[in-house]
């Protein structure tokens, strides 16, 4: 919209948003078009109708056909393409935002982790459910899971395949906030969000996502001196500054 907030919506409705094989495409294209546009400053990502997403729509995926096409990976990309739809999230330099209801089951709670920021109702349905189906969790799930949850919860969830409610997802960690309705709270964040610096918000993404887990203290130390000095003097950091005492809203410029 005009104020650099974009709406991704999984649109397969009638199927609980369930991932085929064009959803998969679909999501890694939306990603690449997002991360390479600066007027970005936000992203809520939601799904139509009923539910976030199932997981995976297991009869368009038989194994052979489209399955095992999941696990091929493009050269020089680190992710597989099953991988990258929750991978590729970390990739848009802005702030992504999931907004949770009805099931977020298997493939499709491993897309929302690699979100920056979770919004759930209370009485979405939660599940790490690759065990029903004999199968672990391969989405991703290595790099977003460990920064939220201690591993013997990851565990339990995981060898269990239990569904736990957006309440209890929340006290558990897995999501940022309950809301009664997570779409417009998401929006109503990424609106806040919109207002902000782009520079020092992307930035500020860039620092947690390099240094959150397994970093080198003197690496992340440094990574945050190279930031801040990077955005000291710049136009949006002086436009903040200036607005800050004028006391009005700022105007920021897109990043180059």
């Amino acid at each position: 919209d005009d104020a650099g907030v974009a709406t991704v919506t999984l649109n397969r409705g009638e199927k609980h948003n369930a991932l085929d094989s064009a959803m998969f495409d679909a999501l890694v294209d939306t990603a690449a078009t997002l991360a390479g546009d600066a007027r970005i400053r936000a992203v809520v990502l939601h799904g139509a109708g009923k539910s976030f997403c199932s997981g995976l729509d297991i009869s368009s995926l038989a194994p052979g056909d489209g399955a095992l096409s999941l696990s091929t990976r493009e050269e020089g990309e680190l992710g597989n393409r099953a991988q990258r739809v929750s991978l590729d999230w970390a990739r848009v330099p802005a702030p992504v935002i999931a907004a949770l209801h009805g099931n977020c089951f298997g493939g499709g709670l491993q897309i929302a982790l690699g979100a920056d920021i979770r919004y759930a109702a209370a009485d979405a349905r939660l599940s790490i459910m690759e065990v029903k189906w004999g199968l672990v969790p391969d989405m991703g799930i290595t790099q977003s899971l460990p920064r939220l949850i201690a591993a013997d919860v990851a565990k339990e969830l995981t060898f269990t395949g239990r569904i736990v409610s957006g309440s209890e997802a929340h006290e558990l960690g897995l999501v940022t906030r309950v809301m009664g309705d997570p779409l417009a709270a998401a929006l109503e964040l990424a609106r806040e969000i919109a207002t902000k610096s782009p520079d020092a918000v992307r930035a500020a993404k860039h620092l947690y996502d390099s240094t959150w887990t397994g970093t080198n203290p003197a690496a992340a130390l440094l990574l945050e001196t190279e930031l801040q000095v990077g955005l000291l003097g710049s136009a949006n950091q002086v436009e903040a500054v200036q607005a800050g005492m004028a006391r009005r809203e700022p105007r920021f410029a897109d990043p180059t």
